[in-house]
């Protein structure tokens, strides 16, 4: 992330990438930094959004270089994908809109009449550029012919096809008010992306709701298609995986699995991050944590807070 990115040369400090995007690093060296970025944003909202399952997403961390569980087809990497694909379009779409690409500036104004208490205006996410570069630069290796099978490669296609298409869905529009003394009387609006974070809480949903598929010839060509008889058939906005997950309850490094022992757990809970779940029946030991907190906060006229430190107890429980 420290790198200038104003050599060719540059490009070859990336690990993990193949022939096409390696061409498109040097082309586009200016669009790196977005990339670079897109791919510690993936990392972390990752992690931030399965803290509260057994899978937390940490066979991410040593990217490219992924873990098995992320190499086998399976739900966990139709999420990584499809959240890495959003993650690249996102970033140099918003990239264009702040100016730091010289090739490509705010979006196209949008084409619906806007309303009699707004017009258009202001500087709009530049979707449709990021859709174009985000598009060849994650999607190029899994047309890479040797890297997994053909049904690997179609699955992975159509999750990164996913990710985007919630990002697009996602565009929505923003306003900013002008007036006397604050009023709304006039509103510019322009068309923005939300944060990363909301993108991969949709794309969890459809992580916990995703359809196992088999590729199998229908007509002239391979499809993916479900594997069980009765499930109906795979839209364009489902996640897909080939092949089942580990449990992830202990530690199986050939599955990918690093087991949940000393993962912290919420005793009052229901949920995934429940200490039964999320220590698999296993139990869970409890200690006692001092935290140090601000309170007794008081506002001095004008304008500034001052607080007090205050230290309490609390107790944590982790797994067995």
């Amino acid at each position: 992330s420290g790198v200038a990115w104003n050599e060719s040369h540059h490009c070859r400090l990336l690990a993990g990438l193949v022939p096409d995007q390696f061409q498109m690093c040097r082309r586009n060296l200016e669009v790196m930094h977005s990339i670079v970025r897109a791919a510690r944003q993936t990392k972390s909202v990752c992690q931030k959004t399965f803290t509260d399952m057994r899978w937390n997403c940490s066979s991410i961390q040593r990217a490219p270089s992924f873990g098995p569980d992320l190499l086998k087809g399976t739900r966990e990497s139709a999420f990584v994908y499809a959240l890495a694909a959003a993650a690249v379009t996102h970033s140099i779409a918003q990239a264009c809109t702040s100016g730091e690409l010289p090739l490509c500036s705010c979006g196209s104004v949008p084409s619906e009449v806007p309303g009699p208490d707004f017009r258009w205006g202001g500087c709009g996410d530049n979707l449709r550029y990021g859709l174009q570069l985000g598009t060849a630069f994650a999607d190029s290796p899994l047309k890479s012919s040797k890297l997994g099978t053909q049904a690997l490669k179609a699955m992975n296609l159509h999750n990164n096809a996913v990710g985007r298409q919630v990002l697009s869905d996602s565009l929505d529009t923003k306003c900013k008010c002008h007036g006397v003394s604050g009023s709304c009387s006039v509103k510019t609006c322009w068309k923005g992306l939300p944060n990363l974070d909301e993108i991969a809480f949709d794309l969890k949903s459809k992580y916990l709701a995703a359809i196992k598929v088999t590729h199998r010839l229908i007509g002239p060509r391979k499809q993916l298609i479900p594997k069980e008889m009765d499930v109906r058939p795979v839209k364009e906005t489902d996640l897909v995986y080939l092949n089942n997950s580990p449990d992830y309850c202990t530690p199986n490094l050939h599955l990918g699995s690093l087991g949940t022992q000393d993962r912290q757990c919420n005793k009052t809970s229901v949920g995934s991050d429940s200490c039964n779940l999320m220590c698999c029946g296993r139990g869970y030991n409890a200690y006692t944590e001092e935290v140090v907190e601000r309170c007794h906060c008081k506002y001095h006229w004008c304008c500034y807070v001052v607080c007090k430190k205050c230290r309490r107890k609390v107790e944590r429980y982790v797994c067995k």
